[in-house]
């Protein structure tokens, strides 16, 4: 599934790598923005934690013409007189402005580095409506965010985890060159696909796909290997012989009653007995309403 992501399958959808301290899924953002750049299309970049110069180092150079980088690295809070970009202009009217400046025809990759920076300086709520109205807008093809999950509540990654089409999380493989991708990918009509795959990526930014991993524990089943039979060794027998199946079949089960039973019960018989009731003075039997003296 993370080959597909890469090719830009998730068209109008909101694409988070989630990672942490114990591998850093930054290089697996550069590749999705080499792809990107790679398929001719424009990519702005939101820069919070590195350097221009660090995020375009190892990129496809021919195609630097189409990458623009939002350079709040240097001042992302606003302290100096013009600052280049700030976590304030992370709204949905500063960022549809900043991204039409560019007068590209079709809509433009988004690239946030990272969402966590933003989280920890604005409101939740504000930053998921924002995500929400780009995904809406039209300007913005996609959107690909880096988040670190371990700077955050569990309820606040799981909010804005929720907006997200697809959910990449990496964790470290079994080998240095290695990690493992649990990528969770909602469709538009509501389908959920789950995969986890090894990947490696390589000095120009490619992502090689290796295996599935194995977890111990689970056996993958022989189609040579004859299935074992789970009633052979049983002390009692769940299956009924002829006889047994005849017998069981004429038994009159206590609570069904036969057409002649019923017939009889609900057809008395010439001469059978009948209750008559007649009452007498002591009986407390009165035709009117015992609440007609009630206001009600």
């Amino acid at each position: 599934m993370l080959p597909e992501l890469l090719q830009g399958t998730d068209v109008g959808g909101f694409i988070i790598i989630q990672d942490s301290t114990s591998y850093s899924g930054r290089h697996l953002l550069k590749s999705f923005i080499n792809a990107a750049l790679s398929r001719e299309e424009v990519v702005h970049v939101l820069g919070f934690e590195i350097s221009e110069e660090e995020l375009k180092n190892g990129l496809n150079g021919s195609s630097m013409k189409r990458l623009h980088f939002h350079n709040a690295y240097v001042d992302p809070l606003g302290w100096t007189e013009h600052p280049p970009f700030t976590v304030h202009q992370f709204t949905s009217n500063e960022l549809t402005n900043l991204l039409k400046q560019t007068h590209q025809p079709k809509p433009v990759t988004l690239v946030i580095d990272s969402l966590s920076w933003i989280l920890r300086h604005t409101s939740p709520p504000a930053t998921c409506s924002t995500l929400q109205q780009l995904k809406k807008g039209g300007a913005v093809r996609t959107i690909i965010s880096l988040l670190h999950s371990d700077m955050h509540q569990r309820g606040m990654v799981g909010s804005v985890c929720h907006l997200a089409t697809s959910i990449i999380i990496v964790t470290p493989g079994l080998r240095g060159d290695e990690a493992v991708a649990k990528t969770t990918r909602r469709s538009k009509m509501g389908k959920v696909m789950q995969d986890e795959e090894i990947f490696s990526i390589k000095d120009d930014l490619t992502v090689t796909i290796q295996s599935k991993p194995s977890h111990p524990g689970t056996k993958q089943p022989d189609p040579d290997e004859p299935e074992a039979d789970p009633t052979a060794n049983l002390t009692f027998n769940l299956r009924l012989s002829d006889t047994e199946r005849k017998a069981k079949e004429k038994l009159a089960l206590p609570f069904v009653f036969s057409k002649e039973k019923k017939t009889a019960l609900l057809h008395s018989a010439p001469g059978s007995g009948r209750i008559l009731y007649e009452p007498d003075a002591n009986d407390d039997y009165d035709q009117e309403d015992p609440d007609d003296d009630l206001d009600v």
